[in-house]
């Protein structure tokens, strides 16, 4: 029998299998002509029908996750626009941000200036319907997707609102909407924060102007956070770095096996900020270009780098264009710091069906585990002081942002409702400013309100929350329902200050600033880990947040 389908096989293809040498069996032509008879066999005798355009795309797919690259992807015209929105940080929208809360789309924040500012939108509005058509149980992308349009056409919605009687009908004209990529504000009389969300195309000017405002209000001192910020284009990166080195300082070198793409990006013009002492943040999800700053930064002396090792993304992308609209996003280089190394981590290098449970082991490790030195490659940065090559960007003073096991227990107890304390919270704050509209900006969060979100949720069917575990996670508790009533109440930025000012993290950044004056005294506060060394998290707990019971 397996003889017999052996046969079959070789007379199904024509018999030109039978015909190939082992040499010719190396060619492209003979590939080429394997795939296509490979291709016409599915297509025609798999016992499903098989579209043989879907085929094509399944055999690039195929071929790009078997280079075990979780960078290298094939971009179909329709998702051109979120990468188009990813580059230039604007699009024609109502301007809003949305997230699914419950059943529904919930408006989390209105940006400035936008139609949907104008049209009188607010945070904790739900979308209804668009178009007449109801919006129940729309994910974020559909709902992103019948949103979102040219610039210039109009798009009708039903808004839900608390202590509105019957849905509130807009028809709003998109525009152009800029993502605004920085927030800021002053910290004291003279330090300042600003925070980059990702390195779009005016991340450099967006980030230059804000850092200029708040040195005319007085700051002497800066906390620039890059946690979370995915990175972005490379030449932001490069732009970003040059603002804080000096002219001709190296910031990143690319390497390529095509020899014209090896470069070599150096600071082209003077410091913009001399002298002033720098903390940079970074976090597990700071990636790619927020590595290129950092790594820079650190390998020049030029700031403090504080919070937990960076995610290791080392590999640069281009964009190439391809028929119909389609683009192709295909590593072509791996960067290196100015001192020459890479921060590539080594499990992102695998293949085939490994790769998904590897990034995923690998970002369970990089929470679990606060710094891990071991077996990495030791550079000096201009100093002479140790960095790492590998395993992301290690930082110079470790503080991780934990939570303890009884919060973690309480977002489990949560989750298995189908919430987040975050969502919770916004709703929570949404019902409370609107039977509160006179609340004060200084406002803290009492006993009474506390005591008024437990009742809230423990009307909820599915969720069972245990009043002592309740107690004990009071800190944390405080901490979203500041945010969420401050953004319901004042908008996003009130909300930021509000729940990253509570973050070790932050306090730790502003605790060293406080004590310094210049760039170099900063720096002689850091205090590196050894070569070498395994620290697990819940052995950091004196530089940050415990990983056990006792607060956060």
């Amino acid at each position: 029998m397996p003889a017999v389908a052996v046969t079959v096989m070789a007379l199904g293809s024509g018999g030109w299998l039978l015909e190939q040498g082992a040499g010719a069996q190396e060619s492209t032509v003979y590939r080429a002509r394997l795939f296509d008879e490979v291709h016409r066999l599915v297509s025609e005798r798999y016992v499903e029908e098989m579209d043989s355009s879907d085929l094509y795309r399944m055999a690039i797919d195929g071929m790009l996750s078997e280079l075990g690259d979780p960078y290298s992807a094939f971009i179909s015209a329709e998702q051109a626009d979120d990468l188009e929105l990813a580059i230039e940080g604007d699009y024609g929208g109502l301007g809003i941000r949305i997230q699914k809360v419950g059943e529904w789309i919930t408006v989390m924040g209105v940006i400035p200036n936008s139609p949907a500012e104008r049209q009188g939108l607010m945070t904790g509005d739900r979308i209804v319907g668009v178009e007449g058509e109801s919006a129940r149980g729309w994910d974020d992308t559909e709902a992103v997707e019948r949103l979102r349009g040219p610039k210039g056409t109009p798009v009708s919605i039903s808004i839900g609102r608390v202590g509105a009687p019957e849905p509130l009908k807009f028809t709003i004209v998109r525009d152009e909407i800029h993502v605004e990529t920085v927030k800021s504000f002053m910290v004291n009389d003279r330090i300042g924060f600003v925070d980059l969300d990702q390195f779009s195309r005016d991340a450099r000017s967006e980030l230059g102007d804000a850092i200029r405002d708040l040195q005319e209000r007085g700051a002497e001192a800066l906390v620039l956070d890059l946690r979370g910020n995915p990175g972005g284009l490379l030449d932001q990166g490069v732009a970003v770095s040059d603002l804080f080195l000096a002219r001709g300082a190296g910031i990143v070198e690319t390497r390529s096996r095509v020899e014209d793409q090896n470069f070599t990006f150096g600071a082209p013009n003077d410091e913009e900020f001399p002298g002033l002492p720098i903390v940079v943040l970074v976090n597990y999800a700071s990636a790619s270009a927020s590595e290129i700053v950092a790594g820079a930064l650190q390998d020049h002396d030029r700031a403090l780098i504080l919070g937990t090792p960076t995610f290791g993304k080392g590999s640069v992308q281009t964009v190439f264009s391809l028929p119909g609209g389609n683009h192709l996003k295909l590593t072509t280089a791996g960067w290196y710091t100015p001192s020459g190394r890479s921060i590539t981590r080594d499990a992102m290098h695998v293949s085939g069906d490994d790769l998904s449970d590897a990034v995923t082991a690998q970002m369970s490790a990089m929470r679990g585990i606060a710094v891990d030195t071991a077996g990495l490659e030791v550079f000096l940065t201009s100093g002479g002081r140790a960095v790492y090559g590998g395993g992301g960007i290690t930082p110079d003073v470790i503080v991780p942002d934990t939570t303890t096991l009884d919060e973690r227990e309480l977002e489990r107890a949560v989750g298995r409702a189908g919430f987040s304390l975050n969502q919770l919270a916004f709703r929570f704050g949404v019902e409370w400013t609107n039977d509160h509209p006179d609340i004060d900006l200084d406002f803290v969060v009492t006993p009474e309100m506390r005591q008024e979100f437990f009742q809230v949720i423990s009307e909820i069917d599915e969720l069972e929350v245990d009043r002592e575990l309740f107690d004990r996670v009071e800190a944390r508790i405080d901490r979203f329902l500041e945010a969420q009533i401050a953004n319901s109440a004042f908008g996003e930025l009130e909300m930021f200050k509000r729940y990253e000012t509570q973050s070790p993290m932050y306090l730790e950044a502003v605790r060293l600033l406080g004590e310094v004056s210049t760039p170099e005294d900063l720096l002689s506060l850091a205090t590196p880990v050894a070569p070498g060394s395994r620290i697990a998290e819940g052995e950091l707990a004196g530089a940050g947040s415990p990983a056990t019971d006792g607060g956060n």
